[in-house]
């Protein structure tokens, strides 16, 4: 494992080795130093700094889309595109069972392991060393924020709840490319109503535009 070459994806060098290799142990390994308390700090970590960095930097958001706009920025769906964008897959130490199943590209569990690699570099670096990880992988994911946050999932999501007490199912088709540069193809289905899909080279993103294309397919008045 070229634990320099990871270190060179993230632009930090870790003093203590050991902590990093932590980081990239998945349980499955049976190993008793795995990463899963990892994930439970670097979870923490990286609310902390998205918090902080809305809070400086978008006050224009209102105080009632914050949480959403927060919720958006730190689900499992941006920390595994961002573990592909510096592939992270290529580095994890798996099990036998989870070797044989592919899972370095599992986005789970990706997710986690970017996670554990957040809490990692702070426990190694400390908090400021932490942040600047999070805010250059991060940096793009704020660019988008939309200020008006007129969130269609949400939208189809209490339409759903309302009318028929289920939420619609988003399903991951396909992803293609490479691993710097990911497309990923999504559908979304409720019920006999037609079926919406889209792509984008963000999943979070591709479930919107499948939200905004099922509203359209099906004439919802949302």
């Amino acid at each position: 494992m070229e634990i320099e070459l990871l270190e060179k994806h993230i632009s930090y060098t870790f003093k203590d080795k050991d902590i990093l290799k932590r980081a990239l142990t998945h349980k499955s390994t049976m190993m008793s130093m795995h990463n899963e308390q990892y994930e439970f700090l670097g979870d923490r970590v990286l609310g902390l700094v998205i918090s902080e960095t809305l809070l400086k930097n978008y006050d224009q958001i209102s105080e009632g889309n914050l949480d959403k706009v927060f919720s958006t920025l730190v689900n499992k769906d941006i920390c595994a595109e961002v573990a592909l964008g510096i592939n992270l897959g290529d580095f994890l130490i798996l099990g036998k069972t989870e070797i044989a199943s592919e899972g370095k590209n599992k986005l789970g569990i990706l997710a986690d392991a970017c996670e554990a690699l957040i809490a990692s570099i702070y426990l190694d670096g400390g908090f400021t060393a932490a942040k600047n990880f999070i805010i250059d992988n991060w940096t793009k994911y704020f660019n988008s924020i939309d200020l008006d946050f007129k969130d269609p999932k949400s939208a189809l999501q209490e339409w759903s709840l309302k009318r028929y007490k289920r939420l619609p199912e988003y399903n991951l088709i396909k992803q293609e490319g490479p691993a710097h540069s990911p497309t990923f193809k999504v559908n979304v289905k409720f019920d006999n109503y037609k079926e919406a899909m889209a792509t984008s080279g963000n999943i979070k993103d591709a479930e919107k535009k499948a939200a905004i294309e099922f509203i359209k397919l099906n004439e919802l008045e949302i």
